[in-house]
């Protein structure tokens, strides 16, 4: 009830009123009232319960009230702030040079100076705060003092002020009337607002104008000068085709005086002053040149392509003449006289074509030169190796001859006159092979098989066969044993590695030779290293080429020089890349790269067992053994009589199949030279007699060592056996032969 007594929109004095009001009723009433039930009491406690009520809420309103206050006070100076720094800003915008004005991001002008809009008085009265962005472009692109581009309507020049207006910055120059420049910048800020600049650039334009004309002036000046200064005549004529500028060589060349020349001419003026002194060259023609020169061009549409041709003026003269489109659709012709370049390019022709009648005289008989020299070559190749088979049967013969002497029949002194005999021997054979190699790899008849080849066995191999002659000079050979599977031809890899470890063993008077096998990547680089004296850097493509030996003349004795004329040419058939490194002195290092194989087993090496002597179960058997050469025949036959063999020899195939028709009996084994001399060959005499009386034991025997034959006995499932035979390799196939039947 009390609340209702007390109105809160009341002021503090009139409640604190109200209330000693209410509570001096109150105790009126306590004093009166006599109530034995303690009723006054109670009212009186209540009363002074909300005294106390009141008092705490006077406290809150009073300090409610101070609060206000301080607020109040607060905001009036911050508004007094505010318009103090309005008041600045207005006076900081009024002190700026340019046109200023700032819109708020809802595209409202907020505030400018008096030099915004300063060049367009019919505007200013609009340009008041809360003017919209769209409708200041609006009456900007209608001011009568607004120089609008020609051909453009107010309306479309709105359009692209306000596409302009999408960009955060924009710069761009305005003309008003009087020839007035106002540059405008406008830019946006970071609340989205726009800040909009005016400046006057009337000065700077005209200045630039200005100094654009002298400089235009100057530019006529200098291709004014240098017009006239070319060895070309030029002629400029406009869109229309009139004559706009020439130079002096032009009256020159067409042998018109300058006089005759003036601005406006008609470009079929000047055709018509020198039609009749001119001839167009082939494929133009003066209405070609006349539908060019009108040739109507739509705007935006593209350009003439450039022209160019010749016209001969009088006997002699020749003019080059180029015509190419301006952008404002003139276009400029100039003229050259090419009469010494057209002269000179006759004469060229003229010397061109007795120079080719020259060279093709030349060319024929440099083909008929290299013919003669490939039919010399050939013949030289046909040559080795013909001298090398009729130098391998003597040789055979001997070493057959020397082989088939009993040890125990001769004293030590002949023995060691034997030997020495079968080590010459063996070196003439080496020489023979040497030039038989060089002739293929040269001839390119040489034929290479490429496979996976176990490096290993080939290294093992070479260790046995020059491990007695190092130890004999006092070297010590050292060969690292390799696992690798490389991809090679056997022959060819193994006669490489041959003669390189020949050779750095034959150079070597002391110390040692290496040779290692070592990974790089996909490749293997074998490398054979010697402590021998080095070659000099001069020297080192010199030990490529036949015959060349470092500080030494060749000699079958020593060498012919040609080991590694024939590492060099095996190794580039084989692409195999080889490397020489040497130091004077220290010694040298011979590198040969060989692609890896790829490994799906383990190469594994068998021993061969060891083979009995020949004669100890070889006794009793037949061999039947045809050779053309008497002597050879003999010392093959002796051979085989020594160790037990019966053999019946023939000279020639068909005396071969007549004697076996005679005897009626077929031998153990057949030993049948391919090379027969007239008639049939060794490989055809086995085919036949297979065919006869089925597979025999046989060897063909031959000095032909190409790819053909080769290829031809292995089809035929034949093998062969090389001249200039050894006794071993006799032994072995004669060890395969089945024993004898008691």
């Amino acid at each position: 009830m009390i609340e209702n007594l007390i109105n809160p929109a009341d002021t503090p004095e009139r409640q604190m009123e109200k209330l000693m009001t209410i509570t001096q009723v109150l105790m009126r009433r306590v004093e009166q009232t006599t109530d034995d039930g303690g009723v006054a009491y109670a009212q009186f406690q209540r009363a002074a319960m909300l005294e106390d009520q009141v008092r705490d809420r006077t406290r809150d309103l009073e300090r409610a009230l101070d609060l206000l206050n301080t607020s109040n006070a607060s905001l009036a100076e911050a508004n007094t702030r505010a318009e103090a720094a309005r008041n600045n800003l207005a006076n900081a915008i009024e002190t700026v040079q340019e046109g200023f004005a700032l819109f708020d991001p809802d595209e409202r002008l907020v505030l400018c100076n008096s030099r915004f809009g300063m060049h367009m008085r019919d505007i200013l009265g609009a340009l008041k705060p809360g003017l919209s962005f769209e409708h200041y472009v609006r009456a900007v692109s209608r001011s009568r003092y607004l120089t609008l581009p020609e051909g453009e309507r107010p309306e479309e020049w709105a359009v692209r002020r306000m596409r302009r207006h999408q960009d955060r910055h924009v710069i761009f120059n305005v003309q008003m009337n009087d020839d007035h420049w106002v540059q405008v910048s406008e830019h946006r800020t970071m609340d989205g607002g726009t800040v909009i600049l005016q400046t006057d650039v009337t000065d700077i334009i005209r200045a630039e104008r200005s100094a654009r004309g002298k400089m235009l002036d100057e530019q006529a000046r200098i291709i004014r000068a240098t017009l006239d200064h070319i060895d070309q005549g030029v002629s400029i004529f406009d869109a229309e085709a009139r004559l706009m500028g020439w130079n002096v060589r032009l009256g020159q060349l067409l042998a018109i005086p300058l006089a005759r020349f003036r601005i406006g001419a008609s470009f079929d003026y000047l055709l018509d002053r020198f039609r009749a002194e001119i001839r167009f060259s082939t494929g133009m023609t003066d209405q070609m040149l006349d539908e060019w020169v009108h040739r109507p061009r739509s705007e935006g549409g593209p350009m003439r392509a450039p022209l160019s041709f010749e016209v001969r003026r009088g006997a002699a003269l020749i003019l080059a003449v180029f015509a190419q489109e301006m952008p404002d659709g003139g276009f400029v012709m100039s003229f050259s006289d090419v009469t010494a370049e057209r002269a000179a390019i006759e004469g060229l022709s003229r010397a061109n074509e007795t120079l080719e009648a020259r060279v093709m005289e030349r060319t024929l008989e440099l083909e008929d030169a290299l013919a003669n020299a490939e039919r010399a070559n050939a013949s030289r190749s046909r040559f080795v190796a013909a001298a090398s088979h009729d130098l391998l049967q003597p040789l055979s013969a001997a070493k057959l001859f020397i082989s088939s002497i009993d040890d125990a029949a001769i004293d030590p002194l002949a023995r060691d006159t034997l030997a020495k005999a079968q080590n010459a021997l063996v070196s003439v054979e080496g020489i023979l092979d040497a030039l038989l190699d060089i002739s293929k790899l040269e001839s390119g008849r040489a034929a290479v098989s490429v496979g996976q080849v176990p490096l290993g066995r080939i290294l093992s191999r070479l260790t046995e066969e020059f491990g007695a002659i190092a130890a004999a000079k006092g070297l010590r050979l050292s060969v690292r044993p390799s696992e690798a599977l490389v991809l090679s031809d056997p022959t060819y890899l193994r006669r490489i590695l041959q003669n390189l470890i020949g050779n750095a063993i034959r150079y070597t008077e002391s110390g040692r030779v290496l040779v290692a096998a070592r990974r790089r990547g996909s490749m293997i680089r074998i490398e054979v290293w010697d402590t021998g004296p080095g070659i000099p850097e001069a020297e080192q493509d010199n030990i490529f080429k036949e015959f060349h030996r470092l500080n030494a003349r060749a000699s079958a004795s020593e060498g012919m020089g040609l080991g590694l004329a024939i590492v060099e040419r095996a190794c580039a058939l084989l692409g195999h890349p080889l490397g020489l490194a040497s130091r004077l002195g220290r010694g040298s290092c011979f590198m040969l790269q060989v692609p890896l194989a790829e490994v799906h087993e383990p190469a594994q090496i068998i021993a061969s067992p060891r083979r009995p002597e020949p004669h100890l179960r070889l006794a009793g058997k037949i061999g039947f053994l045809v050779e053309n050469d008497v002597d050879l025949r003999r010392a093959i036959g002796l051979l085989l009589e020594k160790w037990g063999i019966s053999v019946i020899d023939a000279g020639s195939g068909e005396e071969a199949l007549a004697l076996l028709d005679e005897l009626g009996i077929l031998p153990d084994f057949l030993l049948i030279d391919h090379q027969l001399g007239e008639g049939m060959t060794g490989l055809d005499l086995l085919l036949h007699l297979r065919s006869r009386h089925g597979a025999l034991p046989a060897r063909l025997i031959t000095a032909d060592r190409s790819g053909d034959l080769l290829a031809k006995a292995t089809a035929a499932q034949i093998q062969v056996m090389n001249k200039p035979l050894e006794p071993r390799a006799l032994v072995a196939f004669l060890s395969e032969l089945p024993e004898q039947v008691s």
